[in-house]
This record gives C-alpha cells, structure tokens and sequence, in this order.
C-alpha cells in the first residue's frame, strides 16, 4: 500500500479487524447476496470499483470475532493530501455491517483506530441504509410550487436508519452537507423499483399510462433494444456528451474512464456491468448502463440523442432493463439518484417526474458521513479540506 503501514489486527468487545484479500473480500459480500436484511450491498464496495478510482488507494478490512468468523467488511479508498504524508479514507456506501448490533460503537472504533494508525487524517463513510420511504403515489400528489420531497409525511421511516443517525450524532460524527459542510458524494436520494414477489405483468401495471403508451410507441415504431459490447462504450459517450449539453449538467468523466469501468467491472464477473442500446432506423439514439451485484441491479448512466425523442428510445430501454433485472432475480431495481425538488415549475423536478412513472419509491438514505480523526493536526487538516471543498 501507499498509505502507512498499519497494524495489522486491533481489537476491542471480542471483535478484531484486520486486512483482508480481495478474494476474502469479495466472498464475504457474496455471502450476503439475498438476504433482506442486506440487500443494500454496493456494487461501490467491490474490488472492481476500486480498480475503476484512479488517484486512489484501495484497502480491505474485515471484523472478525475469537472464532475467526467474519461479521462485517470495508473497502476503504485513500486519497493523498497534496504536500503531506496524510491521507483521506473514504467508504462508498459502506461498510457493510450489521448497524443493528449493539456493539456497532466498538466496531466503529476499531475501524476508526485502524485508519488513524494508516495515516488518515480525516474520514467519511456512506452506511448504506435506507432512512425514509415514500411511494410515488405518495409524491405525485405532494408536486406543487417551492414543495420538496423532505416536506412530505413518509410512507415508512425505518427504525434502524433513524437509530443508527442517532448514535453516529452522538459518536461526533457529522452528515455531509449540513452546518455549510460539503455534500454527499453519492446521491442521498435514489429511486427505487422493488421485483421481489412480482410478476412481469405486475411491473407493467405499476407504469402509470405515460410510461405504458411511450413503451408501446417505441415498439410501434420499430425501436430495437439490444445489448453492446466494449466496442459500443465510445457511442454511449458520444451520447452521454449531448445529454449534458441538454440537460445542463457535467459529470465530469473521460471516456477512458467508462472503458476502464466496464472493462473492470466485466473482468470481475461477466455481465457484471451491462451496456444496453436503443437503435432506430439504424441509428442509436439511447444508450444506457447498468451494474449487476448479488440480488440488487443499478441503472447507473443514461445518455440519449436530441433528434427523433418522439420514438422513446429512453423509455424502451428502461422497459427492456427492468424486465432483465427482474429475469435475474433482483429483489430490487435501483435507478439511483433523483432530485428532492417536488416543483415542477423546477428543470429538476423532470428526472424526478419521469422515474416517478415507474410507480417505485423514493429512498432517502441515511446519507454520507464525515469525522476527523483524533489529533490537533487531523481536525486543522479536516477543516482545511473543507474549505475547499466548499469553494470549489
């Protein structure tokens, strides 16, 4: 590793943590895969997805008890402060725990001895836990002028997100993005579509009419939906350039960058990520991808062309994408991130508006969370990085 030579093993309450393989790694969430009460297992905590972060340094960890028995993970990415020999852990919608157990406190602050001792001046992690849930029902008669999704009663609140932000408070760590503070890096909100116990005709009926009549115009017109290989990421990308300059927006990735992520991602398992077209009249108009880990599917990135939008291209894919979550057996289609605006009269409120259709549900997660490691010179390096961050 880049970062300082840690200890190998701490230990504290009967548990150790200590470095894993990527082989161990990957096999414990493995294990994990359809399990309810996992089912929010990250494609962002695979060892692929390390491989995909360049300017990071990746490292695996795991919480074992006296037995040797695993009872959590942690794939931990290190960002170098420019000029020092500190660095910046950051756990992308992990780590993977049991955030019910109630010795969760320890085990945090195993990880958290662990990372100080590697030479992180500071951390931020992404419990991946849902926190409320409203179904779009629920939503769709909520839209109107200046509302937003946080001034809606939720369908559900759930009790271990809402315990779990709770002891995380208390613990002195922070929520990203409030008291002036960076934003999450990951979405907060995401649009869920749930598969479990469904049939296809049940997913179809959840489609409001919009979503039914744009499907059938596509199929009347003729649009074929098909699956690309490698060679088709440059047509995405060329895509993906015109739905930023459409839509107002910039992610800010290369297409060497999307190359190495399916690359990556496939060498890990095939079929892992997946590149889906939409072609018309012999032309792609629609391009969008999709990551396959365990019992949960993503729809990640959408790219679309700004002539013939009349055939739903668009509307397709996503039709052809559920049904082949759900052939796969996902309990869950995530179509990630949506805005938490509710105006209509707002650009944002049209991504919202159109995953709304799917007759899913907003997930509010419990979002990302950030501490500075004990020491004077950790929390003036935090601040410092805050700062930035918040000019940028």
């Amino acid at each position: 590793m880049a970062v300082a030579e840690a200890q190998m093993t701490e230990r504290t309450s009967g548990f150790e943590i200590a470095r894993t393989t990527v082989e161990q790694h990957r096999g414990y969430l493995s294990s994990l895969s359809g399990r309810t009460s996992v089912d929010q297992v990250s494609f962002l905590q695979l060892p692929s997805w390390a491989a995909v972060k360049e300017g990071w340094t990746a490292e695996r960890l795991g919480w074992f008890d006296g037995s040797g028995r695993q009872h959590g993970a942690a794939q931990v990415l290190y960002r170098p402060l420019p000029g020092t020999r500190r660095y910046f852990a950051y756990l992308p919608e992990g780590p993977q725990l049991d955030w019910a157990d109630p010795r969760l406190t320890d085990m945090l602050q195993l990880l958290l001895d662990h990372l100080r001792s590697a030479g992180a001046f500071a951390v931020r992690m992404g419990p991946p836990l849902p926190y409320r849930r409203w179904h779009a029902s629920t939503l769709k008669t909520a839209v109107g002028p200046g509302r937003r999704v946080e001034d809606v009663v939720p369908d559900l609140v759930d009790p271990v997100g809402a315990a779990v932000g709770d002891r995380l408070r208390t613990a002195g760590w922070r929520r990203c993005g409030e008291e002036g503070g960076a934003g999450d890096a990951q979405p907060r909100y995401l649009f869920e579509v749930p598969l479990a116990g469904r049939s296809t005709d049940d997913l179809w009926s959840g489609l409001n009419q919009e979503w039914r009549r744009n499907i059938k115009k596509a199929s009347k017109a003729g649009v074929e939906t098909f699956l690309g290989t490698g060679d088709d990421v440059a047509t995405f990308y060329e895509l993906l350039q015109v739905t930023e300059r459409r839509d107002g927006f910039r992610l800010g990735r290369s297409l060497d960058y999307f190359q190495r992520q399916y690359r990556e991602l496939n060498a890990e398992e095939p079929g892992r990520m997946r590149l889906y077209l939409a072609r018309h009249a012999d032309e792609v108009l629609a391009a969008h991808t999709m990551i396959v880990a365990g019992r949960r599917v993503w729809y990640q990135t959408g790219a679309s062309a700004d002539h013939r939008r009349e055939v739903r291209p668009s509307n397709a894919l996503q039709w052809r994408m559920i049904r082949d979550a759900h052939t796969l057996g996902a309990l869950v289609y995530d179509m990630r991130g949506v805005p938490a605006t509710l105006d209509p009269q707002e650009r944002a409120f049209g991504l919202m508006r159109w995953k709304l259709g799917t007759g899913g549900e907003v997930v509010e997660t419990l979002g990302e969370w950030e501490l500075p490691l004990q020491g004077a010179v950790n929390r003036t390096l935090h601040r410092a990085m805050q700062v930035y961050l918040s000019r940028r």
